[in-house]
Formats: structure tokens, C-alpha cells, sequence
């Protein structure tokens, strides 16, 4: 078995529903995401000969994915009242709205499910919120 690993970060705020803590409250992070591919064999043929991918691909596409949430609100879906959100939309913040509540489990599970829509042979995905909380999110 081959494999390949890359990094992004992105700070974002969120908050959990439905939580007891701190967490309830509106709070950012510095998202750390580590993406690991995995593949039986090497490419026979083409540019990527002998690769799992090109590592030049690989980032672009991690990177890119993490950039769309960079310095955004990560809201859960109905978590917030409709006026709520329109006021944050009024005042210039902008919102990634997700259908999942917004832990950093979730978040490993969407960016292994993105990446894997664009044809990464996926096998983990760890997100840290801090540089000693990492959730962890593996292929079966």
C-alpha cells in the first residue's frame, strides 16, 4: 500500500448546539486538517507515472477546500433563527452553512466526502482544533 499526506489550515468560528459548555458559545479556532491517500498501486502511465498523485494536485486540491471555509461562521443548519442569520449576511460576515452539527469529527467526515468527490483515493482525515485536539476520521 502507497501513501500520501498533506496539511491545510483555516481559522474559522463556530458553535455546538445543543452542548453544556463552553463550546456553546461563539468561538474560533485555527483548524488544522491532515489528509492521508492511499492506493494498492502506483499509476502506470502518463505524468503521474509512478505516483499515487501528484503532490501538486493533492495540496491544491486540500487547500482549496479548507479555503472555502477560511475566516468564515460554520453554522449547522437550523441552528440559528432565519433573521439571525440574515442579520449576519446584512453585516458583511460570511457564513459556511453546513447540514451537520459542527464538531471537528463532522468536519473530518465533509472534508474526507469533498475530497473524495473529486477523485482522492481518501483513506483519513484529522482535523485539530487546538495543536493537541485532533478528531479523526477513517475510510473502512
Amino acid at each position: 500500500m502507497y501513501g500520501l499526506k498533506t496539511e491545510a489550515e483555516f481559522d474559522a468560528a463556530h458553535f455546538l448546539t445543543d452542548y453544556h459548555g463552553k463550546c456553546e458559545n461563539l468561538h474560533g479556532h485555527r483548524w488544522r486538517v491532515v489528509v492521508y491517500l492511499e492506493a494498492p498501486e502506483l499509476q502506470k502511465e502518463g505524468t503521474m507515472k509512478d505516483m499515487v498523485l501528484d503532490f501538486g494536485d493533492f495540496k491544491r486540491e486540500v487547500r482549496g477546500l479548507a479555503e472555502t471555509l477560511d475566516h468564515t461562521f460554520i453554522v449547522e443548519e437550523g441552528s440559528l433563527m432565519p433573521k439571525t442569520l440574515a442579520c449576519l449576511q446584512e453585516e458583511g460576515f460570511t457564513l459556511s452553512i453546513v447540514p451537520f452539527r459542527t464538531t471537528a469529527e463532522n468536519l473530518a467526515r465533509w472534508f474526507c466526502t469533498k475530497l473524495e468527490e473529486r477523485g482522492l483515493p481518501v483513506s483519513r482525515v484529522d482535523v485539530y482544533e487546538t495543536p493537541s485536539n485532533c478528531a479523526i476520521y477513517c475510510k473502512d
